[in-house]
């Protein structure tokens, strides 16, 4: 059975085509005569024009690179084509970071989620009465603060200010914007609230949890101090790996790479010393220690092993608003790259940065001479100058090998004759049975 479609308006002198929806029309010589066209109108006859001569061709030209075409003239040809040019998106989006900040939106817009606005209003609501609270308490310590000498009871102006912190991070912990700032790395540390989510990452989102792991798994707690509790981000950067095409070593620039604890480093990517990041969750300067050590450094008289002392940098200023890196202009115990010896297993290299025993106190440690680095005993250097690890401070740790690097580093760093270790060849039980002949 055969469908009526009607046509589009686009089409009308199709009708005639017939088709599975259209009906053809009866040929007759009346429709015939109401079909012809009228005659064309009759033009007075004038000479024909002369033909034009043919154009000159025009010459063949470089076409210009779309670099080179000015802005005007890409308009012009946008014109004259009536199309505009493909828009290229970026591939990727940049990363979040002071240079290239972003602000906080919301993931819905109003009225998609009725509970989720609901939040927000109630966030912003419990944010304004603590931001209340917390203008009022301090104009109430103000006020505390300026009675005379004999009036003023220290104890509750201590549990005020302490109220006072608390508050100060509770009026803007939950804001979104705030948090979200904190998560990528824009905090501002001059505010209490961006201190407190920061050391909050740090604690609970792996780092100081792997850092402590490989620690004890690697036995630096207790060889080297018998407890450790860090209180601070210390992280640390060094020249990454060299690539493997001796070609390319000499034509490609190495960047600086975060070390993560615990892994295995090649001794030519510590021939400098490192770049040291921090973050410190205090506002108050104090004083810190640094220290690196390595505890594996064989000791063959007596069958053991003993420690060297590669860096020593005392009186270091820190601060939530400290430059980092650190800027280490000075020098006290120079720098020593590590090196392993040849036949001895994987070596323990740490770096601390322990706080002294007073905050604000210079101390005087007189700089390690080369001779006295290897045997250097950090706990008796920790009882004499009254480092803790209870007290916080920071900590890292990696690992290397020997490898052909090393006898450079002899040579011409330390000056010294490379010893060489291994272990001690086995009697051999059947010694006598392999000398005798086996056939008579």
């Amino acid at each position: 059975m055969l469908a009526l479609r009607r046509l589009p308006r686009i089409c009308p002198r199709l009708a005639g085509v017939r088709g599975n929806a259209s009906i053809e029309t009866p040929s007759t010589p009346a429709a015939e005569a109401n079909t012809q066209l009228p005659p064309p109108p009759q033009v007075a006859s004038s000479p024909a024009p002369p033909a034009p001569s043919p154009a000159p061709r025009p010459a063949k030209t470089k076409p210009a690179k779309a670099s080179e075409v000015a802005p005007a003239a890409k308009e012009d040809a946008e014109e004259d084509t009536g199309k505009t040019p493909p828009r290229v998106w970026p591939t990727r989006r940049p990363f979040i970071s002071l240079e290239r900040p972003r602000e906080w939106n919301r993931p819905l817009a109003k009225g998609v989620l009725p509970a989720y606005d609901f939040a927000l209003r109630y966030i912003a609501r419990d944010s304004k009465i603590l931001r209340k609270e917390l203008a009022d308490l301090k104009e109430a310590l103000k006020a505390a603060e300026s009675a005379p000498e004999g009036e003023k009871d220290e104890e509750a102006l201590q549990k005020m200010r302490e109220k006072v912190k608390i508050l100060e991070i509770q009026a803007e912990v939950n804001l979104p914007d705030v948090r979200w700032m904190a998560r990528n790395g824009m905090a501002d540390l001059n505010v209490p609230v961006y201190r407190h989510l920061v050391e909050q990452k740090w604690r609970e989102d792996g780092a100081l949890d792997l850092l402590m792991e490989r620690i004890y798994q690697m036995s630096v707690v207790p060889d080297l101090l018998p407890v450790l509790q860090p209180s601070l981000d210390l992280r640390v950067n060094f020249l990454a790996p060299p690539p493997k095409s001796m070609y390319l070593r000499a034509r490609v620039k190495r960047d600086h790479k975060q070390v993560e604890p615990g892994i295995f480093l090649l001794p030519e990517q510590t021939r400098k010393p490192p770049t040291l990041y921090t973050t410190v969750f205090h506002n108050d300067t104090r004083l810190y220690t640094l220290l690196m050590v390595d505890l594996d450094v064989p000791d063959p008289e007596n069958e053991s092993f003993q420690s060297y002392l590669h860096w020593l940098h005392p009186n270091i200023p820190l601060s939530a608003f400290s430059p980092s890196p650190i800027p280490l202009t000075t020098t006290h115990t120079r720098y020593v790259p590590p090196h392993p010896q040849a036949g001895t297993p994987y070596h323990r290299y740490v770096i601390l940065l322990l706080p002294q025993v007073s905050a604000t106190e210079r101390i005087s440690i007189p700089a390690i001479e080369d001779a006295d680095r290897l045997g250097f005993n950090f706990r008796e250097f920790a009882e004499k100058y009254g480092f803790d690890g209870t007290r916080g401070g920071g900590a890292h740790m990696w690992r290397e090998v020997w490898d052909k690097t090393v006898s450079h580093i002899y040579e011409h760093t330390l000056k010294i004759e490379e010893p060489r270790f291994g272990r001690m060849p086995k009697p051999d039980p059947y010694a006598e049975i392999k000398r005798t002949k086996r056939y008579l």
